[in-house]
């Protein structure tokens, strides 16, 4: 059985629509920043209902348009790696052909298919392949974005007992940079812009002269643990050892007085590390 709308279901659709009544393949969306891209999804969410999936409803090896209804749609609000594949920033149709091990995914510029028989290979912008992996029973297909740390994240896709996870990539590395030199141009920034600054770029392992300088001002404008520990980091980053230890014991003692155990723990491991010599 495939997932092809004819124009009889799609009267159908529109007729309960017109009715607002209950879907049997209701709507989903998922929205999720990813560096400082934004990500959106959505699609149709049809469930098992005691159906076998993949391998009967959606063969295996067979084009499927993941979800029931109009296509799948992915957005970014800024150009992305797709897996392996670089993507400009825009909204795609999300069609897949599952295996039993591996998926091919393709991102394509229609957005507007009601069928797999519409799709047309070469409006593909990427095509890539994933691993499928086994996973709790999903009643209804779910589309996640998941795994966000800093700019990258996993697109999520679930249903039966079946999971696949496809890489994101959204670099906000540069677009970050600017967005910080911008707001030092205007000449009004406060310690928490030195500071988040300069924690921002020694995550990176960026411009961390730079760091160092916006640390030192944050704290000289509002000398708070959270401060004196980001100039521990930086003074740590420009290879002044002596000076970061005793920064940071400085911000631990101030952490411990306010009895946040977070900071008390970040001080001790980077005091512990520096001691190592690492």
């Amino acid at each position: 059985m495939r997932m092809i709308l004819s124009s009889a279901a799609l009267l159908v659709a529109t007729a309960f629509h017109a009715q607002d009544l209950p879907q049997p393949s209701p709507k989903g969306k998922v929205q999720q920043v990813v560096g400082l891209t934004n990500v959106e999804v959505e699609y149709s969410r049809p469930s098992i209902k005691g159906r076998v999936i993949f391998g009967d409803l959606v063969p295996f090896d067979k084009l499927w348009r993941t979800g029931a209804n109009l296509n799948t749609t992915i957005e970014f609000s800024a150009p992305v790696k797709f897996g392996d594949v670089d993507v400009k920033a825009g909204k795609y149709s999300l069609f897949t052909v599952p295996g039993k091990e591996v998926w091919v995914v393709h991102l394509n510029s229609n957005t507007e298919l009601w069928g797999e028989d519409e799709f047309k290979a070469e409006e593909n912008v990427a095509t890539i392949k994933v691993k499928a992996e086994a996973a709790d029973l999903t009643e209804t297909l779910t589309i996640d974005i998941a795994n966000v740390v800093n700019d990258r994240a996993e697109l999520e896709l679930r249903w039966e007992k079946t999971k696949v996870l496809i890489p994101i990539q959204a670099d906000a590395t540069e677009q970050a940079l600017a967005n910080i030199r911008e707001a030092m141009a205007k000449g009004d920034m406060k310690a928490g812009g030195y500071g988040g600054s300069a924690r921002f770029c020694l995550d990176r392992n960026v411009m961390t002269k730079e760091a160092l300088t916006w640390a030192q001002k944050s704290v000289e404008m509002d000398k708070k643990f959270w401060h004196v520990h980001t100039l521990a980091r930086a003074q740590a980053a420009n290879g002044m050892t002596k000076e970061a230890i005793a920064t940071a014991n400085e911000s631990m003692t101030m952490a411990q007085e306010a009895k946040n155990e977070a900071y008390v723990k970040m001080n001790r491991d980077l005091i512990e590390s520096l001691s190592k010599g690492k």
